[in-house]
């Protein structure tokens, strides 16, 4: 009953304080300033400015063309007879009077479409020559800078050096105990570097055709390897996901690159700065600082694993190749400069020649002729494969041209090494270029 009578006076105790400040409002309203109405115009305008600038402004320029379109079918005669003819595509004039800067709008101008400048024409290449010799998948390849012979590393363990102008077998060396995955040749010593699966880096002679150094680091299988243009410095990158940079002469490891999280297939260096380039299954390239042994740009606009990259041998520029596309980058902060489509495969390899021919070659045999500049697929090859493989042997492993560039040599899974050329007897007439802008503008995605 106490808790009651308590209840019951807490709520009339606020009622009546409610009570009391309503009253005290209202008694109060006629002392507050009045509404400026011009203020409440202009609040009210702004308001509606902020949320429907565009469909207002919209909205007056229509009732004004309207207005405008009236009062020109009132005028005699001869004026509306010149006005109709070139009304039909003109905008009726405004008067700029009539438009404030809130209200005003701004004509959208139309994009140019992007203009494509017409490709080079190339000869088409063909084959010529089929080399026999290896007992496994031939991996890599590399000739020698007087180009009077090349050589290749195969599956079977074996380095085979062949010459150029006969494609017949000067030596075989052997001393890898598993496949030979990257070969290199020295401009300056009569060296040729090689790695494989092995773990092995080795330095072979070849005035006495022995190996003379090893560099030992690697902790799994070496992919790829490469020469500094102007230093004596040797570069080699695996599935250990590092890049390694050796001394040439002194076997000493100079930097480890670490930073690609998986293996690491491709490894090239640039003589204009010191700076290495990689190419990694994390799908990434990674630009490095020589010097400092520290990655400077980490690029990631490949969306599968990236198996090759290569210099432009004249041009400040590289190209990587990846399942999804080609891309081509600009030195040496790594620019991307643009995609190219069309080789629905595994790239494996790229090569590029002096005349700005690119060629990559795929998993299952293709060979996909490029021009440089303008990204432009001029020829698509696939060579017979051997008698007596499978067809799923018709993979391609490396590839280069020869120091004339008038001549590409691919190591194929078939076991052989194919030989092409310039099909000397080709015109434009003969093999027009098929060139379709607007189709390349389309597809072209960044």
């Amino acid at each position: 009953m106490v808790e009651e009578v308590h209840r019951h006076t807490v709520h009339t105790l606020v009622f009546r304080s409610l009570k009391r400040t309503h009253d005290m409002f209202v008694a109060n309203r006629k002392l507050l300033p009045p509404l400026d109405e011009e203020a409440e115009k202009i609040k009210m305008k702004i308001k509606a400015k902020d949320q429907y600038g565009d469909i207002v402004a919209k909205v007056d320029y229509n009732k004004l063309s309207r207005k405008n379109e009236i009062e020109s079918k009132t005028r005699d005669d001869d004026i509306h007879s010149d006005l109709e003819s070139d009304s039909s595509n003109a905008l009726v004039p405004v008067p700029e009077e009539s438009f404030t800067p809130s209200t005003a709008v701004v004509p959208v101008q139309q994009r140019k479409a992007l203009s494509l400048p017409k490709p080079k024409w190339h000869p088409p290449w063909k084959l010529y020559r089929v080399i026999s010799g290896h007992l496994g998948w031939v991996r890599c390849v590399a000739v020698e800078p007087g180009n009077e012979w090349f050589a290749t590393g195969s599956a079977d363990r074996v380095i085979k050096v062949w010459e150029m102008s006969t494609g017949k077998l000067k030596v075989s060396l052997t001393g890898h105990v598993s496949s030979v995955r990257g070969l290199a040749i020295s401009k300056r010593h009569p060296y040729l570097f090689s790695c494989g699966e092995d773990k092995q880096v080795k330095c072979w002679d070849l005035e006495y055709n022995k190996v003379i150094r090893h560099y030992h680091g690697h902790l799994s299988a070496v992919y790829s390897l490469a020469l500094h243009p102007s230093l004596d410095i040797l570069l080699t990158a695996g599935r250990d996901a590092t890049a390694r940079v050796w001394d040439m002469r002194t076997k000493a490891n100079v930097h480890t690159l670490t930073g690609h999280t998986y293996t690491v297939a491709s490894v090239i260096a640039q003589d204009c700065e010191p700076q290495v380039i990689t190419g990694s299954h994390d799908c990434t390239i990674r630009l490095w600082d020589l010097a400092a042994g520290r990655s400077i740009t980490t690029l990631t606009h490949h969306k599968k694993s990236v198996r090759s990259v290569i210099f432009h041998p004249t041009l400040y520029m590289f190209a990587s190749a990846s399942s999804d596309n080609i891309k081509q980058w600009r030195c040496p902060e790594g620019k991307f400069v643009q995609n190219l489509f069309g080789h629905n495969a595994i790239i494996n390899c790229l090569a590029i020649n002096g005349d700005g021919v690119m060629v990559s070659g795929g998993d299952n045999g293709t060979i996909h002729c490029w021009d440089w500049r303008t990204g432009y697929n001029f020829q698509r090859l696939q060579a017979p494969v051997q008698p007596g493989s499978m067809d799923s042997e018709s993979g391609i492993s490396a590839m280069c041209f020869d120091q004339s560039g008038t001549r590409l040599i691919t190591a194929e899974a078939d076991k052989t090494i194919k030989v092409y050329r310039e099909d000397e007897t080709a015109t434009e007439e003969s093999h027009p270029i098929v060139w379709r802008p607007d189709l390349l503008n389309s597809s072209r995605r960044y």
